[in-house]
């Protein structure tokens, strides 16, 4: 495994202007095995449904119906083809598994919830990937110069470095970037939008040849909410992720949808710090070994 480089915060989130972010949920040096809830429940993962197939008497309606409103035919006729479509995309996005020696020359930019991901991938499940992570980081303050007062950028080979000078030093061929948790609160979605092309261009600048993996936001659990920092929210800024990456040709990543469950809440399973009695400031939002694994098999079929 290549050298990892991380901050590792004691504070769980960064707060300011009233709103909350995301920070490490560790300590130094700790395990990863630390604040993780242990559970037995099977992995869950959200499946589409498949439709069923219509009878010869529906069939039979549709046709005296077709015949009575041509119009709604016609708008019938173009829902299947929309939903075919959507049918198509959704195929193409999975597949075989890549091996896990396809990440060997990627880099994994985040905050602490790719930090949570970073202690499951040292037993090789993602190869020899390496992890520019930090607590509190996003996609605003990453832009901030290494000498600002408040940087909490990344650490790599025992130097504090700007994601994109650490970058620049490993250049990888594949860069896998999530980031949003700080920044949906304290920024609102769209100034956030606007940091994610920024930064992503200065990647790409760094890293020219490299290939650009945009990741999702991940959901909290049900009632976890932190003021703007929502599933809701978390939602709508995805999807504004997703047109901007259509727009400039990255790969986009629903890893929320992976480790959601039927309501868009993360599966209480994959959830290493809810609030609870024994953990009163859980934030409702990294994940367990187990959530990470659903994360990791999500990765590997859907980035060929």
């Amino acid at each position: 495994m290549k050298i990892k480089a991380w901050i590792l915060s004691a504070a769980l989130i960064l707060s300011a202007l009233g709103a909350a972010g995301c920070s490490g949920n560790s300590g130094n040096n700790t395990s990863k095995s630390e604040n993780a809830v242990d559970s037995s429940a099977e992995t869950v993962v959200s499946a589409e449904k498949s439709k069923e197939e219509k009878s010869d008497e529906s069939s039979e309606e549709l046709s005296e119906q077709s015949k009575d409103n041509p119009e709604q035919s016609k708008d019938n006729s173009e829902q299947s083809k929309d939903d075919s479509e959507q049918s198509k995309d959704n195929s193409e996005q999975s597949g075989t598994p890549v091996d896990s020696s396809w990440f060997d020359d990627a880099v994994f930019i985040g905050d602490s919830v790719t930090l949570r991901l970073s202690y499951y991938a040292e037993d090789g499940d993602l190869g020899d990937t390496t992890f520019l992570c930090s607590g509190s980081l996003g996609y605003n303050n990453c832009l901030w110069d290494i000498d600002h007062e408040d940087n909490v950028h990344p650490v790599y080979n025992g130097e504090k470095l700007t994601v994109f000078d650490g970058a620049e030093l490993i250049k990888p061929k594949k860069i896998f970037i999530m980031f949003g948790m700080n920044d949906i609160a304290r920024y609102g979605i769209d100034d956030t939008i606007t940091a994610m092309r920024e930064v992503t261009e200065k990647l790409l600048e760094k890293c020219p040849d490299a290939v650009i993996y945009v990741e999702s936001v991940t959901p909290t659990i049900a009632g976890a909410d932190h003021g703007d920092l929502n599933n809701v929210n978390i939602r709508e800024f995805d999807e504004k992720l997703k047109s901007v990456c259509e727009e400039r040709g990255y790969k986009y990543l629903d890893v929320y949808s992976a480790v959601a469950d039927e309501n868009g809440d993360l599966i209480y399973e994959y959830c290493g710090d809810p609030n609870t009695e024994d953990n009163p400031n859980g934030m409702g939002l990294h994940f367990t070994n187990e959530g990470c694994k659903v994360w990791a098999d999500y990765l590997k079929t859907h980035v060929a």
